[in-house]
């Protein structure tokens, strides 16, 4: 079955980019990419040593809307629109909410690797596996 919208997460990855070009391929449906800016806290900046200012929010803050810009430069050139959406927190969890709070029946996303615990972080990536583990919807992962 055909969906009626997709939801495309980019964080400016090559596979978030990847993403998307599949997305636009597939599915004849409107498409909406979302960017989820992780605030900023001093666990997360450099271990610690930095504090979180306005400044650095600004610039993450940019940097999401660079992400979600070259998004619709991309579907342009594709033919295609896309509606955007630029949300604060925590990746997986702001992903959930956005699918569950809006007409979204399908999740095509990019999946990261690495040396993470578990089969399924290692092969998808901790957002990506959170998003295919507690999605009501079908999640596509690109990898």
């Amino acid at each position: 079955m055909e969906p009626s919208n997709v939801l495309v997460p980019l964080d400016g990855s090559p596979l978030s980019d990847d993403a998307l070009t599949h997305a636009l391929g597939t599915f004849d449906c409107p498409v909406t990419v979302l960017n989820v800016v992780t605030p900023l806290d001093a666990s997360m900046s450099e271990s610690g040593i930095l504090e979180p200012d306005e400044q650095r929010r600004d610039e993450a803050r940019a940097r999401a809307e660079e992400v979600v810009e070259r998004a619709t430069r991309r579907a342009e050139e594709a033919g295609r629109t896309v509606e955007v959406a630029v949300e604060t927190g925590n990746p997986a969890e702001t992903i959930l909410d956005y699918v569950g709070a809006n007409d979204v029946d399908h999740v095509v996303m990019g999946g990261h690797g690495g040396e993470r615990d578990g089969l399924a972080g290692r092969l998808l990536g901790t957002v990506a596996t959170a998003v295919v583990r507690k999605a009501p919807v079908t999640v596509t992962v690109v990898r």
